[in-house]
C-alpha cells in the first residue's frame, strides 16, 4: 500500500498562513477594548468598595465586571 504524500505548503508558506490567521483572530475594536477598560474600572472600584466595608455597591460592580463587561469585551 503506497504511503500518503505530504501537503503541498511550503514550510515558509505555512508559517505565513498561520501568522495571518491568528492575528486576524486577534484584533479588537474600539468598542471591545472599551468595554474591557470599563470591566477592569467596574472591577477595581469594586474591590475598593469592598475593602471600605461597601455590602451592597461591591458586589454590583464585581458581578458587573467579571460576568457582564469582560465576557461583553472579548465577544463582542
Amino acid at each position: 500500500m503506497p504511503r500518503p504524500t505530504p501537503s503541498t505548503r511550503t514550510p515558509a508558506r505555512a508559517a505565513t498562513a498561520s501568522a495571518s490567521d491568528t492575528e486576524s483572530s486577534l484584533r479588537f475594536s474600539v468598542p471591545n477594548l472599551a468595554l474591557l477598560a470599563a470591566g477592569v474600572a467596574a472591577i477595581i472600584v469594586g474591590y475598593v468598595l469592598l475593602a471600605g466595608g461597601s455590602t451592597v455597591g461591591a458586589p454590583l460592580l464585581l458581578v458587573l465586571g467579571y460576568a457582564v463587561l469582560i465576557p461583553l469585551g472579548i465577544i463582542w
